[in-house]
């Protein structure tokens, strides 16, 4: 009786430990273009604008001019990064690029997305977007693999035409990502998160300060997980259990009513 109760038992382990890993598997999601979202772009790295995952960053600048935001991404995340240009009326056809780096500033390539795109003369908009690889909580020195930390997003024109130059366009830009769960899983984690990035005060701030730079506090909502935990664990608790209830089951189909057998009486 006891052995009809042991699949009963890991279909009820499984069902557990399936609920979590679909949610977690959801893209993040958070209110956009309300407060803690910046209005503004930076133009350097050390200029970037902040923001969180979810929250849409807006700025109004020049066609020309290098565009500057940040964002936090951490272990087993796969960011996405999308950005819409609003065009003035009447302009000459734009190419538009959107590069995307992490914290030691080395320029992360995109899985898939429109990375560059061209807007033909008068269209009012163009819209790009970069799916980053999955960023790894640890990565031998010399492999280029995304890591936790600031990721940086650059905007700007390429091949401007010389009559383009300067004229007022408005930037939209906005990051989110996917947990990818324990199939990205390494054995390994950082000591430090990569945050060398410094960003713009808040307007508050900039009144009383000197116009210096500040150093980069964003991070996750959750903070940094540094790759400790991932469902792969739950799942490897399970495979144990699994292990340990089929060895009680085998050995009791095997080890027999324990007594020895009968022999009949010699004739």
């Amino acid at each position: 009786m006891r052995f009809t109760r042991v699949p009963i038992a890991a279909v009820l382990l499984l069902g557990l430990a399936a609920t979590p890993a679909a949610t977690d598997s959801s893209p993040t999601a958070g209110p956009s273009g309300d407060g803690g979202a910046p209005t503004r772009a930076g133009t350097s790295f050390r200029t970037a604008a902040e923001f969180e995952q979810g929250r849409r960053a807006t700025a109004d600048a020049s066609a020309g001019d290098y565009l500057y935001w940040s964002f936090p991404a951490d272990a087993g995340q796969r960011p996405t990064v999308k950005a819409t240009v609003k065009l003035p009326e009447t302009h000459a056809a734009q190419t538009w690029r959107i590069d995307v780096y992490d914290g030691l500033r080395r320029r992360q390539a995109c899985q898939y997305g429109a990375q560059t795109r061209t807007a033909a003369a008068g269209t009012p908009t163009t819209e790009l977007a970069c799916v980053l690889r999955t960023v790894r909580a640890w990565s031998e020195p010399w492999a280029d693999d995304p890591l936790p930390g600031t990721y940086y997003i650059r905007l700007t024109a390429v091949n401007l035409p010389t009559s383009d130059l300067g004229v007022p366009v408005s930037a939209e830009v906005q990051a989110g990502s996917e947990d990818m769960g324990g199939a990205a899983a390494v054995d390994g984690s950082l000591a430090e998160p990569l945050v060398p990035g410094v960003a713009m005060t808040s307007g508050a701030d900039e009144e009383d300060s000197d116009g210096s730079a500040v150093l980069s506090a964003i991070e996750p909502e959750d903070g940094w997980s540094s790759g400790w935990w991932s469902d792969r664990w739950v799942w490897t608790g399970i495979g144990g259990v699994l292990a340990a209830l089929a060895g009680i089951g085998g050995y009791a189909l095997t080890r027999g009513s324990g007594r020895p057998p009968r022999v009949p009486p010699a004739a």
